[in-house]
Formats: structure tokens, C-alpha cells, sequence
């Protein structure tokens, strides 16, 4: 019985740190502008901070602005210095929602994709871009253009997982039988 339940320690075990991994994608901490905050004038970039840092150099870092009438405001390619990625942004125009669409290569080599929300309250004299930034060709922020987060499934760490623990229990058994 002692091996049974030490094969099972071993096997819950590995099944606990295998699920590790999934945990290291990286998460908006902050921005600038905040989510929801109301400006009465155009902000000249857009900053959005992570809590690891962003892998640089990559041509798949983008950020889109998308002004309330489904216009473009991003005003070149977003680069990476450390955990922030930021972005420039054109002078605004119509009053209203903005919405920061942002995809990003996370430090674990996975994409990262999400969004936060601004509000113009007074009319700026800008002129929306010609297109969204990063080689989109939909008027939608990042994040919706990419919700699949790559990468490798989990099922075959489950069905290792399984077979690891029913291995365990046979060899426990076998190993553990009385001898005649």
C-alpha cells in the first residue's frame, strides 16, 4: 500500500507541474491611457505595461487604435522597451470611444492578445490613418483578429498524465502482490 500511494505522490505530482507552464503568459498591469479614462485631448502614444517583459524585436508586437466610427489612429509600429510596448499615436478626431487593440509575443513565446478602452469628450482636428497597423486587413482591434493563443494543446499532457499514473498503479500492484 505504501507504494501505491507513493507511485500516486509521483503521479499527482507531475500532473501539478506540468500544468505550470500555462501560468507564464503576460498580463496587462497598466496603461496609458488607463481603461475608461476620459481625455479632452489626443494623447501623442499609447502605453501598455506588462508584468514580464515583452520579447523585442519581433515584427508580431502590434497595437491598433480604433477611433468610435471604426477608423484608424496608430501612427507607426509599436516597439518594446522592457515590459512596455508602446505605440504613436495621430492626433484624434471625432468625440467618442477609443479602443486600443493590442497583440504582443508574450517572454514565454506565446501571443498575447487583449484591449482597453479610452474616451475622447472633445473633438480633435486629426485624420485617421490610412490603415490598421501590423498587416491586419479588418477593421477590428487585435484582439479579436487573434484569439487563439498558439502554442501546444494540453490534451497530450493530460494522456501523458493518465498513462504515467496508470503505469504507477499496474507496476505498484505487481510489485507489491504477496509471494507464493
Amino acid at each position: 500500500m505504501r507504494r501505491l500511494l507513493t507511485v500516486g505522490a509521483f503521479a499527482l505530482a507531475a500532473l501539478i507541474g506540468g500544468a505550470a507552464p500555462a501560468l507564464a503568459h503576460n498580463v496587462l498591469v497598466g496603461s496609458d491611457p488607463a481603461e475608461g479614462a476620459q481625455l479632452s485631448a489626443s494623447p501623442r502614444e499609447v502605453q501598455l505595461t506588462f508584468d514580464q517583459p515583452v520579447r523585442a524585436g519581433e515584427s508580431y508586437n502590434t497595437v491598433n487604435v480604433v477611433g468610435p466610427d471604426g477608423s484608424f489612429w496608430a501612427d507607426g509600429p509599436a516597439r518594446v522597451e522592457g515590459n512596455s510596448v508602446i505605440a504613436p499615436v495621430r492626433e484624434l478626431g471625432p468625440v467618442g470611444t477609443y479602443t486600443v487593440g493590442y497583440r504582443i509575443l508574450s517572454s514565454d513565446g506565446h501571443p498575447v492578445p487583449g484591449k482597453v478602452s479610452f474616451t475622447l469628450t472633445a473633438p480633435g482636428k486629426g485624420t485617421p490613418a490610412p490603415g490598421p497597423q501590423g498587416g491586419q486587413d479588418s477593421g477590428q482591434p487585435a484582439d479579436q483578429a487573434e484569439s487563439d493563443s498558439g502554442g501546444m494543446p494540453i490534451w497530450p499532457w493530460i494522456a501523458g498524465a493518465v498513462l504515467v499514473v496508470i503505469v504507477g498503479l499496474v507496476l505498484a500492484l505487481r510489485l507489491g502482490a504477496p509471494k507464493k
